[in-house]
């Protein structure tokens, strides 16, 4: 059944099968459209998955289009061209119309809200959501690439293999392959049918996955599939909090690329949303199924195909010219492309060609006379494509009434190895071309110039390692001058690359690039053909270089080791950001792999290797698809041979259809024969394997072409090619029933010249000024502002923990404060800390940190509720702790008074609907991006003396930042961080610091005493932490002018506490003169102060509450 959006929505599970071009994600726009403006879904209870950020993005855009464009359209007067959704959601009665807008502009109002993520995304939505009812690792990363980690697994269980077991014989070149095949395949069940001979080797596998997943566990790690198992876990439970909370959440659920789906994706789905009157709309197209080395699995979506209550297709290609539709309706309508899926025909929504100039929609071009070598096959298609290129360009053909021009040319292949010497045929004609990779930047030329150099630096007394540097294109040297050392008193080239080494011991690897500049290398790659590539790969692989160098720590050996083991042939590319990126945006022809350029579009498309398939042996283990699911096989037997054979031969034929199905109006296909190269072709299937000879194959297309053609078709392999003339009939066959033209390649056939003319957008260009460049720009924090002013033996050297959970703060140095006098020895004060045993650090006080933001302060069991969080921040901060000490260290903290300040509240009294913890701010400094009058810290010192007693704690702080160099910090950009705790009490609003560092003298035991009054106000004034208690009263105040109504500072400011944990024993803690308990350090600023200081932050002179 055809899909029409304009008819009711179906409950229940819906399919809808595209196909390429046909509009899947308008399709999608238009129910999500539907189900706002007709049933009135909030946005918030409705999900829209796709699988890949990319798509996300597209989809999330085009969601909004749709809704704006419908909405204009509704409150407009009907038109001609309004199209078939606005159509269907206008009414006779104004009432509904307006209801429906008014729907459309509250979805759009609220946009935001609209779940349209990757699956991943939704996966750790909602996990977060679920907090420990997910059973996730709230505090683990997410990290994408953990090729090291892998690595690291494999190679620590091979060695203590082979030294346990003698007869564990694997290579290690073997048990990385197969540690790798079962840890990236993590969905896929070992293979239990397995003979005997191969439990060593499954036994292996399985203590792999184990290691793995308890050292991810310890390093407090995740990855994307993880999510996906623990959501699935959460989905099994009996009862299910997830799946209840999904589906009140959720009430309609949209998931695209749905082809592209795995078991363990689809079990969510399923489990969540498939039954509870919830609508499961699943749209995609299997035909474009060729994620499967990613995990996407085909096979789940026909088994979820037998599920669903209501299927149908997608029967119109918007994007395919009416011609080149028919060919390719011609060539592989109604062919199954793999078990279960078939090409059906499409009608196409342009009847005429926008190609004029060139009538034929599929060209095929065949290498006629014996079967070639397949690098000569290659080579010799290569050359013909540039010729072919050349003759378009050449022959006046327009598109869309333009004139043909490289960038409306495409040529998609397998491998991005397939595409560099077409590439470099096209540079050869004089046709710019620009590759859209999916390989490693350390796997191409440019990886292996910077190899070359490293090497070098590493070894400079090795002459010929500086040689081959100085050959790289880095430097630019060539062999005459390489020679001409030979007889030259002084050998440059070694005193070239010892500089360039001093240069990278200085400043890493962006000191050797501003090197390289210097020497000239950008303009000397850019005057060349392909240069725009080599400068965009080099750049590339400098920044790669500097990351792994800043995260290692390690020097040009280590690069040189991670350079190697990146840029192996074997290497897996799972990050991104090692992506070759695209070296222009000028008017050429697009080289990309078909992976890359699915979801994509191009006038023309030349396919120039779908002749060309070459099976390598089977290796095991390999993942095969059995009744019960994706399976990592170690069987080399033959039955698991061929399903993996019919696996790879399906995907072949499905990249065939990805490739052709890119082209708006002609596709250019090539077909060489080969000994062993051509036969297992998807191309060679689809030619010579739909019928048994050239009679029979006409009878074919005569049906076909006709009002009987629809009979589905499956594809034998051929073993071989077919004899000389009967492969010309049956490709002159094809030609006769209008499925292509035919044309033999001419050997040797020079291109034609061409002219391809640069657009250059016209510029006006101006003298830079770098005067007008605002330096002091930034995104800053409190840390980064005291850091940048002060000098480290400047601070008395202050223990404490991180302000910003996870810095690394020196945790040896203690400091010692000269004591109070006899007025504090109240009873009680030389008792010892309840931490007096607890360690020092920056890993202990985050642990405490953790504790204290997530624990609830009101629990009924107190302290089960802090040994739980205990023992869970101690998997992210390993602490050397004792439990039950700490549980009654904290519960002594939250049990005690804060003093006059709070009316002597604890934080064991207040409820969680009056806190906030670890409050996010960012406010502007110095009017943030738009500048006022600039500012230094050094303006507060006399509003400090203006509006402090002379007996504040911290009024001597005016004298430090007049003094220092702290207080010559610019205030521009904007202030970012977090507050440990804002809270209400009686009206009034504080913000708390925890502080766990050590006061006293650090030779003798730690007591409370050391956290008295005048302690605590020489350590806050030894320190950076008035600075910190400003800008958080600040903070306070501009939060609060901003959400509280009728809000005035000198009824809601209530101040800044400083707790120092160690010093606080419980309600019995000892007080000062002013009644506040030791460890408890308390400042309530004047009002007019902090609006004062709120001003110069912003960069107005004078303030105003307001």
């Amino acid at each position: 059944m055809q899909f029409d959006v304009t008819t009711p929505i179906p409950h229940g599970t819906t399919l809808i099968e595209a196909s390429a071009g046909t509009g899947k994600t308008w399709t999608l726009s238009a129910l999500v459209t539907r189900l706002v403006a007709e049933e009135g879904l909030p946005l918030e209870e409705l999900l829209v998955v796709t699988f890949s950020r990319a798509a996300s993005q597209e989809l999330r855009e085009r969601v909004r289009e749709q809704l704006e464009r419908v909405l204009t359209r509704l409150r407009q007067a009907p038109r001609d061209d309004d199209g078939a959704l606005v159509a269907a959601l206008r009414s006779d009665d104004p009432a509904v119309i307006t209801e429906r807008c008014d729907r459309l502009a509250r979805a759009l109002a609220s946009f935001d809200s609209a779940l349209i993520a990757t699956i991943h995304q939704f996966c750790h939505d909602v996990l977060k959501g679920l907090g420990v009812a997910g059973d996730s690792d709230s505090f683990a990363t997410l990290v994408e690439d953990t090729t090291g980690l892998r690595d690291e697994v494999i190679d620590d269980l091979y060695v203590a293999r082979r030294a346990q077991d003698p007869s564990f014989d694997l290579s290690h070149e073997r048990a990385r392959f197969i540690g790798h095949c079962v840890l990236t395949n993590t969905g896929a069940a070992l293979d239990a049918a397995a003979d005997d001979s191969q439990r060593a080797v499954i036994d292996f596998a399985e203590a792999l996955r184990n290691e793995y997943a308890r050292r991810k566990r310890r390093a407090g790690i995740i990855e994307y599939d993880d999510l996906l198992v623990d959501l699935r876990t959460a989905l099994r439970a009996t009862p299910s909090i997830a799946r209840e909370r999904m589906r009140a959440r959720w009430s309609v659920v949209l998931v695209d690329e749905f082809q592209d789906t795995d078991p363990v994706q689809w079990e969510v789905f399923h489990t969540a949303f498939s039954e509870a009157g919830r609508s499961l709309i699943l749209v995609g197209d299997p035909k474009q199924a060729i994620y499967g080395f990613r995990g996407g699995d085909v096979h789940t979506y026909l088994r979820a195909s037998q599920t669903a209550e209501h299927r149908s297709t997608l029967p119109t290609n918007y994007r395919s010219d009416g011609p080149l539709v028919d060919a390719l309706g011609r060539l592989m309508g109604n062919v199954t492309l793999s078990p279960g899926i078939v090409a059906h025909p499409v009608t196409a929504d342009r009847e005429t060609s926008r190609l004029v100039g060139d009538a034929a929609p599929i060209e095929m071009r065949w290498v006629n006379g014996d079967p070639l070598p397949a690098a000569g096959a290659r080579s010799a298609v290569a050359h013909d494509l540039a010729v072919r290129a050349s003759e378009l360009l050449a022959s006046g053909t327009t598109f869309a009434d333009a004139p043909l021009a490289p960038h409306h040319m495409a040529v998609l292949a397998r491998t991005h190895a397939q595409l560099l010497e077409v590439r470099e045929q096209l540079r050869a004609a004089g046709i710019p071309a620009v590759m859209m990779s999916g390989d490693s930047v350390l796997r191409s030329s440019a990886g292996a110039w910077w190899l070359e150099l490293l090497l070098a630096l590493e070894q400079p007394h090795r002459a010929q390692r500086v040689r081959a540097a100085c050959l790289t294109p880095l430097i630019g040297w060539d062999v005459a001058r390489i020679d001409a050392l030979e007889t030259a008193d002084v050998d440059e080239s070694a005193e070239l690359v010892h500089a360039l080494a001093a240069q990278f011991d200085e400043g890493g690897i962006p000191a050797v690039m501003d090197a390289l500049r210097a020497r000239g290398m950008l303009e000397r790659l850019l005057a060349r053909v392909g240069g725009e590539r080599d400068v965009t790969d080099i750049e590339h692989c400098a920044q790669l270089l500097t990351e792994r160098q800043l995260a290692s720590g390690g020097g040009i050996a280590a690069l040189v080791a991670w350079v190697q083991e990146q840029s192996a042939a074997d290497a897996k590319v799972t990050a991104d950001a090692r992506l070759m990126r695209l070296d222009s945006d000028a008017q050429a022809v697009t080289l990309s792999t078909i992976h890359a350029s699915k979801g994509l579009q191009y006038p023309i498309v030349f396919a120039p290797t779908l002749w060309n398939r070459w099976d390598k042996d089977r290796s095991v283990p390999d993942i095969v698809y059995t009744e019960a699911g994706r399976v990592v096989s170690f069987d080399p037997g033959v039955i698991n041979a061929s399903r993996s054979h019919e696996e790879a031969s399906g995907e072949e034929m499905r990249l065939a259809y990805v490739a052709m199905t890119r082209a708006q109006s002609k596709v250019v296909l090539w077909w060489a024969p080969t000994a062993r190269s051509t036969s297992k072709s998807a191309l060679h299937r689809l030619l010579f394997g739909q019928a048994a000879d050239p009679a029979s194959l006409g009878e074919l297309l005569t049906r076909r072409t006709s009002d009987k053609g629809s009979e589905v078709i499956t594809t034998t392999e051929q073993n071989g090619l077919p004899r000389g003339d009967k492969r010309f009939e049956t490709l002159q066959t094809w030609a006769e029933h209008r499925a292509f033209t035919l044309t033999e390649v001419v050997p040797g056939a020079e291109p034609t010249p061409v002219h391809v003319a640069v657009s250059r957008d016209e510029m006006n260009l101006s003298r830079f000024d770098p005067r007008l460049v605002d330096t002091s720009w930034r995104r800053t924090s409190y840390s980064a502002l005291s850091a940048a002013g002060e000098r480290a033996d400047e601070l008395a050297g202050v223990v404490s923990e991180p302000d910003a959970v996870g810095a690394q703060l020196d945790p040896d140095v203690d400091l010692a404060l000269p004591q109070a006098p006899s007025a504090l020895d109240v009873l009680g004060a030389d008792a010892l800390s309840p931490m007096y045993d607890q360690p020092l650090g920056a890993t202990f006080g985050s642990l405490v940190h953790g504790v204290l933001e997530e624990a609830d302060f009101q629990a009924d069991d107190l302290d089960a509720e802090l040994r739980r969080h205990i023992v869970e921040q101690q998997l992210r901060w390993p602490a050397d702790v004792d439990v039950d000490a700490l549980v009654e260290a904290l519960r002594g903290v939250l049990a005690t008074p804060f003093g006059p300040l709070a009316d002597d509240v604890c934080l064991r009294r207040i409820a969680a609907s009056d806190r906030i913890a670890e409050m996010d701010f960012e406010i502007p400094l110095g009017g943030g991006d738009t500048p006022h009058a600039r500012a230094t810290l050094r303006a507060f010192a006399d509003v400090l003396r203006r509006h402090l007693p002379e007996d504040d704690p911290l009024r001597p702080y005016a004298d430090h930042l007049e003094a220092s160099l702290l207080g010559e910090e610019t205030l521009r950009g904007y202030l970012t961080g977090s507050i440990d705790l804002t809270f209400r009490h009686g009206g009034r609003y504080f913000v708390v610091d925890y502080k766990t560092n050590r006061l006293g003298d650090p030779d003798a035991p730690l007591t409370l005493s050391a956290y008295g009054p005048e302690a605590l106000a020489a350590a806050m004034n030894h320190s950076s932490y008035p600075l910190q208690a400003i800008l958080y009263a600040v903070v306070l105040h501009r939060y609060l002018r901003w959400r509280l109504p009728g809000y005035d500072p000198e009824t809601h400011l209530g101040g800044v506490m400083y707790l120092y944990l160690r010093g606080m024993a419980g309600a019995d803690t000892p007080r000062g003169d002013d009644d506040t308990p030791f460890g408890v350090f308390t400042w309530r600023p004047p009002a007019a102060l902090v609006v004062a200081l709120s001003a110069i932050i912003d960069g107005r002179e004078r303030g105003s509450q307001r």
